[in-house]
């Protein structure tokens, strides 16, 4: 059952987007994934995809998406939905978005999305990370700004979700001994490149194949790091077709070794699951710290 102050809350962002005309006149529920509940919406205005969730600890998280999705929309290299509000009110926080219909992948698409993810990450900036905090999943993502990838990596993003980990006892002081170890390193691993602004979060469940036969992407955690990131999280649960990796090196050549360094790229994405689910997440982390 939808509560009624959601769709009073749904049809006011509509009103205020598209005017006083503005009305639903069907809501069908959708999958929202493991942190929101979802709704296609059909009104007298058209359809639209809405998301919302108990806002807790999760405040502004709507509000970062939108900012993420109108920044990789600004590079007109790849679709991605239009955001068109996000609101809190009370317990909950909504997006109102554009949807998006999922269409069959024809020839030469994943050729086009590898294309396309080149073209996004040589959109740089003069340094690692972004001008707010955002989150990935429902964990808050620290963006300070540094000059040096590994100082951002590790201060950013592995420890503070080793930090979490380890309070929540589902890390021990062996794979914090391996992490420091690890850190010593990070200079030598990572080839020096510019800071590529990245979807941060570009798994299969993120990307989606439109009507139009083109590649979407959306649910993003937005940040300018290294752009092996991107490719090693695609690879982490299953992996894109090996098309999409061809073609994105042939439009942006990566440097040697950079398959081997997927790993350590997904000790990440890895933690935070860690952080969030139940199961072996952890074991993944010490099988990758363990190899190097």
């Amino acid at each position: 059952m939808i509560l009624p102050e959601v769709q009073d809350a749904l049809e006011n962002m509509l009103r205020q987007s598209f005017g006083s005309g503005a009305g639903i006149l069907n809501m069908e529920k959708r999958g929202g994934g493991s942190i929101n509940e979802a709704l296609v919406l059909r009104t007298t205005v058209g359809s639209f995809f809405a998301k919302w969730n108990n806002l807790s600890d999760k405040r502004g998280l709507f509000r970062a998406e939108k900012k993420g999705l109108e920044l990789l929309g600004s590079c007109q290299c790849i679709r991605v939905p239009k955001a068109y509000a996000a609101y809190e009110e009370g317990p909950h926080g909504y997006l109102l978005m554009e949807l998006l219909e999922t269409g069959d992948p024809e020839f030469g698409f994943w050729e086009d999305f590898g294309q396309q993810i080149a073209a996004l990450h040589r959109h740089t900036n003069d340094t690692f990370g972004l001008d707010e905090d955002n989150y990935c999943g429902s964990l808050r993502q620290v963006n300070t700004p540094h000059t040096r990838w590994s100082t951002f990596f590790i201060e950013n993003r592995l420890q503070p979700m080793l930090k979490l980990a380890v309070d929540n006892n589902k890390a021990d002081a062996g794979v914090v001994k391996k992490m420091e170890s690890l850190y010593t390193k990070l200079d030598e691993i990572f080839p020096e490149e510019k800071p590529a602004l990245l979807h941060g979060d570009l798994w299969g469940g993120n990307f989606m194949c439109t009507l139009s036969g083109e590649a979407a992407i959306y649910d993003p955690a937005v940040y300018y790091g290294h752009r092996e990131m991107d490719l090693g999280m695609s690879r982490l649960f299953g992996g894109f077709d090996l098309e999409f990796y061809e073609a994105y090196d042939e439009a942006y050549p990566l440097q040697p070794g950079w398959q081997k360094r997927l790993d350590i790229c997904n000790i990440y994405p890895l933690l935070v699951h860690v952080n969030l689910f139940p199961g072996s997440y952890i074991q993944s982390v010490k099988n990758i710290l363990s190899r190097f």
